[in-house]
């Protein structure tokens, strides 16, 4: 057997949300290792070349990250493989253009641009709260960030609103029954509704149910919660759809009236 990490990625076995089409080529782009997990993350080539369009081949998209143009979350990456993940805010200041990596409400990656105000902060997830030597406490974020010091009220699954350019927080948004959440896993990927309960299952995974603003309730895995706002307020600018999962009946006759 061959040693060490995995280098390739089968076009096939890409994640679903990068949405590459099948027959254009054999492999794709394999992520490096980041702040996200392969399976959830975006790697900034396909971004730039599949979504914006900036780039038709790989090549010109090393070319432009190489030229120091791209950030994400405020750093210049010029990784063409780099993960951004959900909630990363990319930034290109040469077009003065600024995204954040979020998922529609069919689970895709979708390009969502954002004002420069709200490109100065993003929402992390609370993966873990202990306390280190000396008696330091510190918190661990979904997209890999080890904050010290944090405020004694942040619990595991809280969001926390993060400053980029200094990585301070600036506000909490705690896991509670009425706030604002976004599912980032599952099959209810992208929807966006407020907290209605919470079932406690030992020994397995703890259920969510949640409740959107048509008034639909749907279920999900508590480690697939991000929260986004106090109450119905979302701290975050959301994309087209608003996060609300229609039928297949009401798609249909939403784009008739369009025509």
């Amino acid at each position: 057997m061959p040693r060490g990490p995995k280098k390739h990625l089968k076009r096939l076995n890409a994640p679903k949300s990068w949405m590459l089409g099948k027959l254009g080529g054999v492999f794709s782009v394999k992520p490096s290792s980041g702040p996200h997990k392969t399976s959830e993350s975006l790697p900034v080539s396909i971004f730039l070349r599949e979504r914006l369009k900036y780039a038709l081949t790989l090549k010109e998209v090393m070319v432009i990250l190489k030229q120091r143009l791209v950030k994400i979350d405020g750093k210049v990456r010029t990784d063409h493989k780099f993960p951004s993940g959900f909630m990363d805010v990319i930034q290109i200041d040469k077009t003065g253009e600024n995204f954040r990596i979020i998922y529609d409400v069919k689970g895709r990656f979708t390009v969502h641009r954002i004002t420069a105000q709200e490109a100065k902060y993003k929402l992390c997830k609370v993966r873990a709260v202990k306390t280190g030597p000396k008696g330091v406490p510190f918190l661990y974020t979904t997209d890999g960030r080890t904050i010290r010091y944090p405020d004694p009220i942040i619990k595991v699954h809280d969001s926390i609103q993060l400053d980029i350019a200094s990585g301070k927080i600036q506000d909490v948004i705690p896991f509670d029954t009425g706030n604002l959440c976004m599912v980032t896993g599952g099959r209810n990927t992208g929807r966006v509704g407020t907290i209605v309960s919470r079932e406690r299952h030992s020994g397995s995974f703890d259920i969510v149910h949640v409740k959107d603003a048509n008034g639909h309730t749907f279920a999900t895995r508590l480690s697939y919660i991000f929260i986004i706002g106090k109450g119905n307020k979302p701290y975050i600018s959301l994309p087209k759809g608003k996060g609300i999962k229609l039928s297949i009946a009401e798609e249909r006759d939403k784009r008739l009236s369009q025509k």
